[in-house]
């Protein structure tokens, strides 16, 4: 299979309608994948944070279990579409970080999605316990995972592209600013917490209000 080839088949591979196969105006250097449409919940946060950063990536679909072939091919072809990290959230097995890692010799990062049975734990361990000579990064369960991994990727590709790297300084010294601002949070939250509720509205006399059930008078019988 050709270069020009393989690029378009994986190209015209189609994720989940709500996890859109798309990419950056630029060409990718991250490529996120994931095993389910309902792993975009967490792995949205990844995409955030890359976009936030200004590091230019692609987004897909694609699963260990019930598309093997597809995977194959996008982790096989990747370095050379020019790709050069790899972020795989994957929640259950979570096989798909560690098999895209055996398909290619880019750096992957594995987020594990929380899942119903066992909250993520079953991930995290399906993805960190690798065996030796194909390594996977293992980053925390779920929304916190797929962050990091999108720093990580940036701090790995920022020894390439100074471009990257200044932007991840730039947001780890906000990072740090915003904390500094803040030194108390009791003083954030003195504005609107009440020890005891307001007092009832009371009529110029000091008297309850009338009630107005009763306030027609009856007619005789």
């Amino acid at each position: 299979m050709t270069k020009t080839a393989s690029k378009s088949k994986v190209a015209r591979s189609s994720a989940a309608p709500d996890v859109p196969a798309t990419s950056t105006k630029s060409e990718p250097l991250v490529g996120i994948i994931m095993g389910s449409s309902s792993d975009w919940e967490t792995m949205e946060h990844a995409v955030k944070t890359l976009t936030d950063l200004g590091v230019p990536h692609e987004t897909r679909v694609v699963s260990a279990h019930r598309t093997p072939d597809l995977l194959f091919e996008y982790a096989s072809t990747a370095e050379q579409r020019g790709l050069e990290v790899l972020i795989a959230g994957a929640g259950g097995a979570a096989h798909l970080p560690g098999m895209t890692a055996s398909k290619t010799v880019l750096p992957v990062l594995g987020v594990p999605v929380e899942s119903k049975a066992l909250k993520g734990l079953d991930s995290l361990l399906s993805i960190a316990q690798m065996p030796g000579g194909i390594p996977v990064g293992t980053l925390a369960i779920g929304k916190a995972g797929a962050i990091n991994s999108a720093l990580l990727a940036a701090a790995i590709l920022g020894a390439k592209h100074p471009a990257i790297r200044e932007a991840l300084r730039k947001f780890r010294e906000e990072q740090t600013e915003r904390v500094l601002a803040n030194p108390d949070p009791s003083l954030a939250q003195a504005s609107t917490f009440r020890l005891t509720p307001p007092e009832s509205p009371k009529n110029e006399a000091n008297e309850p209000a009338p009630a107005v059930a009763n306030s027609a008078k009856r007619k005789p019988a």
